[in-house]
This record gives structure tokens, C-alpha cells and sequence, in this order.
């Protein structure tokens, strides 16, 4: 391509970036929004987690920012 448009790959990963998270490496980091709708702390130890406390599965207490 020339450079200006994105492939039709990066478009979609653009969308989830923007939305539910970004592509790190390979993998798929959910951002504190989409744990916030999710609506529970999921125990995975994810970066982003807004729960406190973090990373206990079932957390429904977001920190404030």
C-alpha cells in the first residue's frame, strides 16, 4: 500500500485499540474501559486492571483514577 491507508488487518486491530485494547507483542492487552464493562476483576493478573483490590477474580470495587 502507499503507506496512508493501513491494511485491512491493522484497521481491525485499530478498532479493538480503540475500543477493548491494544496488541502488544503478539497479545491482546484489555484496557481498564473494557474490564470496567466487563464488570468483575477476571484473577489473570491483567495490566490494566481497575479493580482493587487487583487481580482477586470476582473484585467488583473499581479504584478511582
Amino acid at each position: 500500500m502507499d503507506g496512508k491507508h493501513p491494511e485491512p488487518n491493522e484497521r481491525a486491530i485499530q478498532t479493538t485499540k480503540q475500543v477493548d485494547g491494544y496488541v502488544e507483542n503478539g497479545l491482546l492487552v484489555y484496557t481498564a474501559a473494557y474490564h470496567l464493562k466487563r464488570g468483575s476483576c477476571c484473577g489473570s493478573g491483567c495490566r490494566h486492571c481497575p479493580y482493587e483490590p487487583r487481580h482477586l477474580k470476582g473484585t467488583t470495587t473499581a479504584r478511582r483514577p
